[in-house]
């Protein structure tokens, strides 16, 4: 049976289907600012952002955008009622202070214990990206990655060990990737989900390593 990858937006939806009512989560540059828009009605879910913003709500509708309310990312983003924007040295002392519940990020390479590498892909040439990622990694109470499984190249972007220079070690907790969603632990990979038609012979061929069944 043929399988087909999650969407950016399905993947956004399942993140989000895991985030727990009450919490405090930081959505990282890229793919998951998506998850803003997907959040379970419901919840409340109060989203953090390291420039100085508490209570962020979706994305703004075409010709609503207020270019002095941005993320991180520098998108225009809208505030929910009750919410808050403040100097970013005390929304750095939130993440550091472990304040946050969840963080997403991105990510060049995952280890399948969880080390992260997202600032760089140590080419001469590359741009640095670090900031906040450091803090966000090893502050938040859980790290989460959102990403392809795969690069341009084919190539896993789950490894035994990474090759990249490293965010933070043994941090990650969960890896949501258009193919399926795996926890790092300790030990190695375990599977939560994987897309329909995808078996696990087929997913560890494609990460090349061991994966635990889920229980």
């Amino acid at each position: 049976m043929a399988y087909q990858r999650r969407t950016k937006d399905q993947l956004a939806a399942r993140v989000a289907q895991d985030i727990f009512d009450g919490a405090v989560v930081n959505l990282g540059i890229g793919q998951p600012t998506l998850v803003a828009n997907h959040l379970p009605a419901g919840r409340e879910i109060i989203l953090h952002s390291e420039n100085g913003i508490l209570g962020m709500g979706p994305a703004p509708v075409a010709g609503d955008e207020d270019y002095d309310l941005i993320n991180a990312g520098k998108q225009p983003v809208t505030l929910l009622p009750g919410g808050a924007y403040f100097h970013h040295a005390d929304s750095f002392a939130m993440m550091r202070g472990g304040h946050l519940d969840i963080c997403v990020l991105g990510a060049f390479q995952v280890s399948a214990t969880g080390d992260l590498a997202n600032w760089s892909t140590g080419e001469p040439n590359a741009i640095p990206a670090v900031g906040g990622a450091m803090d966000l990694a090893i502050g938040a109470k859980q790290t989460w990655v959102m990403m392809d499984l795969l690069t341009k190249k084919g190539e896993s972007k789950i490894v035994e060990r990474c090759s990249y220079p490293l965010t933070g070690i043994g941090c990650v907790k969960r890896v949501y990737s258009d193919l399926a969603t795996l926890e790092c632990t300790p030990s190695g990979l375990r599977l939560v989900d994987r897309v329909e038609g995808l078996s696990l012979e087929e997913l560890e061929k494609l990460v090349g390593l061991p994966i635990a069944a889920g229980t």
